[in-house]
């Protein structure tokens, strides 16, 4: 069996003798789908080869554009003796091209392109897999997704329903009066979440820049500014560690909306999942990983110290920081240097409380030391929420912090933390105080990943299988 290397140079010496193997010029009339419904006159389809079977005088192909797949057959009577050696000279499986001709179905019945003329429109130097579709190593289909879209229909699908679901998401929104915007991707000083950031250098105006880990504190901004509702969908960057559920780039969902709370957000919230699921699915029941998971409303609430309770038997109103970092080692959680009490808890409750909840559920009121941007609702929760299904966190949302007094200490809190090594800490933003001294209304936020929610709702493993070309390790 030859090499690829063989057959690499095998096809550039096809390609030295053909005239013109990427013209400029091409004639598609029918696509592959709209030709399989064709009956009469004279077509042009085009498309890659996917497959070549010569029978003496006869060769059948089969070629596949983004709509279907279509057989074609090439006849040395229809073609003449010297334009039918020449397709069988130069031309190979992986190859695009251009034909010309009538339909009629064969004794099989399959419907098949009578091919009169043809011409090549891109030659293929490499060789596609054989079995692609078999491929153990799943690795090289992420880092050769060309070569995945290529043989595996699934796929293709995955991310056309992605697309879907982004396209009914804005367009939920936008009926709800929310204003699609755009928002620095290079920040001067990253904010808007806790993670830790990917730091870049602008060498215009010789200044550190970051990539944005959140745009939450911008589309603040602009609630400052008197838009009411705003949303972006778009890349955030974290320099963080990847899993199933992790990316460093990833897709995000965030909106704001002014004169409404936390509670407000989680009917919202219910109400988008209910059009987004009959749009696309027609019914309000999926299943994710075996398990039938029911978007029926009202959804299970459920306060975060109970959860947490529940599933670990510990008290967090009751236990204090060292004592916590004892449990969580007991419970093979790794404490490092600078986690403070809820960071500590955050960990036990990724491993131990998350992953049991599969069902649609609302987990309410965190630890006020969870987020410094999110609202009090008294001394010791926070008006917040997180959307947990099928045992990822989809969603986390909060009424907005409006107080600058209040913001800027809280981000001070957060920088003797971040002093005492806890990387991941939020910054303080002296601009973003000042916007906030100018008056911002009140006001809820929300955040979705967006490769998350198309895990869920594709029934994927992992991210990998729903960001396009994801991140992977160099190989060596």
């Amino acid at each position: 069996m030859a090499t690829i290397d063989e057959i690499r140079k095998n096809r550039l010496k096809k390609l030295e003798k053909i005239e013109s193997a990427y013209p400029v010029f091409y004639k598609r009339t029918h696509t592959c789908f709209e030709a399989l419904k064709n009956k009469t006159g004279q077509i042009y389809v085009t498309g890659r080869i996917i497959s070549l079977r010569e029978h003496g005088s006869i060769v059948f192909v089969h070629i596949k554009d983004e709509t279907d797949k279509l057989q074609l057959v090439f006849r040395k009577n229809s073609l003449g003796e010297k334009s039918f050696q020449y397709f069988l000279d130069y031309f190979d499986i992986g190859d695009f091209v251009q034909a010309k001709g009538k339909m009629f179905k064969t004794k099989k019945g399959e419907k098949t392109l009578d091919v009169l003329d043809y011409k090549i429109l891109a030659k293929s130097l490499l060789p596609l897999p054989e079995k692609w579709h078999g491929l153990e190593d799943i690795e090289q289909r992420y880092r050769k997704r060309y070569l995945d879209l290529i043989f595996n229909n699934e796929v293709q699908e995955k991310f056309r329903k992605r697309s879907e679901i982004i396209k009914n998401i804005r367009k939920f929104l936008e009926n709800k009066g929310f204003l699609e915007v755009e928002t620095p991707i290079l920040q001067p000083l990253y904010g808007g979440a806790t993670a830790r950031p990917f730091k870049t250098h602008l060498n215009a105006l010789n200044m550190d820049l970051y990539l944005r880990i959140s745009p939450e504190l911008y589309l603040k901004r602009l609630l400052v500014g008197g838009f009411e509702k705003v949303f972006e969908i778009g890349k955030c960057f974290r320099n963080e560690g990847l899993d199933k559920e992790h990316n460093p780039d990833f897709t995000m969902l965030e909106f704001y909306w002014a004169y409404a709370d936390y509670k407000d957000l989680m009917k919202l919230t219910e109400e988008m999942f209910k059009v987004l699921l009959k749009n696309i699915f027609k019914k309000l029941e999926i299943i994710y990983k075996d398990n039938k998971i029911n978007f029926k409303t009202p959804w299970t609430r459920i306060e975060f110290v109970d959860l947490f309770k529940k599933y670990t038997n510990i008290n967090l109103d009751e236990i204090n920081e060292s004592a916590l970092a004892q449990k969580a080692k007991e419970l093979g959680i790794s404490v490092k240097k600078g986690d403070y009490k809820f960071e500590i808890a955050d960990n036990i409750y990724k491993k131990y409380c998350r992953p049991k909840i599969i069902q649609p559920t609302f987990v309410i009121h965190h630890p006020v030391e969870s987020s410094p941007l999110a609202k009090q609702l008294d001394s010791k929760k926070l008006a917040r929420f997180q959307l947990l299904v099928g045992g990822m966190e989809i969603i986390n949302a909060f009424s907005e912090l409006n107080n600058p007094i209040e913001q800027k200490r809280k981000f001070q809190e957060q920088e003797k933390v971040f002093k005492k090594g806890f990387e991941e800490a939020q910054r303080l933003d002296e601009d973003y105080i000042e916007a906030l001294e100018y008056g911002m209304p009140l006001a809820a936020g929300f955040g979705m990943g967006i490769d998350r929610l198309v895990v869920l709702l594709t029934d994927s493993s992992n991210l990998r299988e729903v960001i396009l070309f994801p991140i992977m390790k160099n190989k060596k």
